[in-house]
C-alpha cells in the first residue's frame, strides 16, 4: 500500500470531496394566521423573531416600547401594525394569541409572565430569563396556565445549515452523537451598544447570554433531558472601562446524552467579512459534521456551510436553500397546544443549565 510523506494511504488523500446543495422547498403555513404583538424592541433579534412569524403567515397586530425613538423606528418598519399606547393594551386585547419580546434581557421573563397570565403565548428573544430564582416563578406561572413560553434559539432554529444538520442527526448520518463542540465569538462595535449592554445585572453575564444558544445545541443534538455543569469560566480580559462586563467564556458540559464545549467571547475583529465565525462539530460514533454558519474563512462565499465526514466519503453541503421550518411549528403549536418546534421542558432545560453555568463560573482575572 502507497503511503503518504505523513504516513497514511494516498488513496485517503486523493478522495473527491461530494459536493451537494439542499433544494428548496414550498413552505407551509397552519390553517388560521396566528395574531400576534410585540412588547419590548431592545434588541435588533426581534426583527428575525417577526420574520419566523411572518414567514408561516402571521399577522402583526400591535408593538409596544417605552423608548419613544424605537416606537418611531418601528412604525416607519412596520406601518401595517399598530402602535400600542401601552403593555397592557397589547395584554388585554384578547385577539392577540402570541406576544414577542426582545426587551432589555432582565425585563423579557416579567413580559412573558404577564402574557401568560392573561391567556397569551409568549417568544423571547435569548435570554429569556436571567436568574434561576426568575426561572422558577416563570415554571410556576407555564404550569398554572398552560401557555407556552418559548425562547428563539435563533442559532439551531433559525440558522439554515443548524436545521439541515438537525435533519442528518436525526437520520443516523454520523451514528450516535458523542459530544459538540461550539465556537461562537461575536463583534463588540461598541459605538451601537446601549448602557444595558455592558452591565451583567441586565444581560445575566456572557454565558447566560450568548452561552443560552450553545447550551441549546448541545442537549438537542445530544438528546439529553438531563445535564450537569463539569466547569465554566468567564470574565472581562480585555475592557477594563467596562467592569460589569464579560468579554469571555467557556463551559464544560456533560448530558445524559452526550458531552459538549462552547466557547463565547466578543474578540470578532473588524477584518472579518460577519459579526462572527460561528461554528459546530458534532461528533458521532461513525462520523461526525461541521457547521461554518456565517462565513467559510477564505473559502465558499456567504455562511449556512455543512461538512459531513462518515465511514464512506466526505460530503459538503450548500444549505443556503434549506427549508426553515420553526415559524410554521411554532404556529401549528399555538393553535393545536402541540410542542413540535420545541419542547417545554428542553426550553427551561437548556435556561437552567445555561445559568447553572453562569453560576459556577470561575472567575478570569487577567489584562491582555
Amino acid at each position: 500500500m502507497a503511503l503518504t510523506t505523513a504516513g497514511i494511504p494516498s488513496s485517503w488523500a486523493t478522495r473527491p470531496v461530494k459536493v451537494e446543495k439542499v433544494q428548496p422547498v414550498q413552505p407551509g403555513f397552519p390553517e388560521q394566521p396566528i395574531k400576534f404583538s410585540v412588547i419590548g424592541m431592545n434588541h435588533g433579534h426581534i426583527y428575525g423573531q417577526i420574520g419566523a412569524m411572518q414567514r408561516a403567515g402571521g399577522i402583526l397586530v400591535a408593538y409596544y416600547a417605552v423608548e419613544p425613538e424605537i416606537m418611531e423606528q418601528f412604525n416607519k418598519r412596520y406601518p401595517e401594525a399598530k402602535p400600542a399606547r401601552s403593555a397592557d393594551e397589547i395584554y388585554e386585547d384578547t385577539s392577540i394569541q402570541l406576544i414577542l419580546s426582545a426587551a432589555i434581557p432582565s425585563d423579557r421573563a416579567d413580559i412573558g409572565i404577564q402574557a401568560m397570565k392573561h391567556g397569551k403565548d409568549f417568544m423571547s428573544d435569548k435570554p429569556g430569563i436571567i436568574s434561576l430564582e426568575k426561572l422558577e416563578e416563570v415554571k410556576k406561572v407555564q404550569k398554572e396556565t398552560g401557555r407556552i413560553f418559548s425562547i428563539l434559539y435563533s442559532e439551531r432554529m433559525e440558522n439554515k445549515a443548524s436545521v439541515k444538520a438537525s435533519e442528518l442527526v436525526r437520520a443516523g448520518a454520523i451514528g450516535k452523537v458523542v459530544q459538540t463542540v461550539n465556537l461562537a465569538p461575536h463583534r463588540m462595535n461598541i459605538p451601537s451598544r446601549p448602557e444595558w449592554f455592558f452591565d451583567t445585572k441586565y444581560y445575566g453575564g456572557i454565558i447566560t447570554d450568548i452561552g443560552s444558544h450553545q447550551v441549546d445545541q448541545f442537549l438537542y443534538y445530544t438528546g439529553s433531558t438531563r445535564a450537569i455543569v463539569v466547569g465554566a469560566q468567564a470574565g472581562n480580559v480585555h475592557y477594563p472601562q467596562y467592569p460589569e462586563f464579560e468579554d469571555f467564556g467557556d463551559a464544560i458540559l456533560r448530558g445524559n446524552g452526550g458531552m459538549g464545549y462552547i466557547r463565547v467571547d466578543w474578540f470578532t475583529p473588524d477584518g472579518l467579512d460577519t459579526w462572527g465565525d460561528g461554528r459546530l462539530t458534532i461528533l458521532g460514533t461513525e462520523g461526525f459534521i461541521e457547521l461554518r454558519k456565517y462565513t467559510d474563512l477564505a473559502g465558499r462565499p456567504g455562511g449556512n456551510h455543512l461538512f459531513l465526514v462518515d465511514g464512506k466519503e466526505t460530503r459538503y453541503i450548500d444549505c443556503s436553500d434549506q427549508y426553515l421550518p420553526f415559524g410554521e411549528l411554532f404556529s401549528n403549536d399555538i393553535l393545536h397546544r402541540t410542542e413540535t418546534a420545541m419542547s417545554q421542558d428542553h426550553c427551561f432545560l437548556a435556561t437552567e443549565v445555561t445559568l447553572q453555568a453562569q453560576a459556577q463560573t470561575q472567575r478570569i482575572k487577567m489584562e491582555l
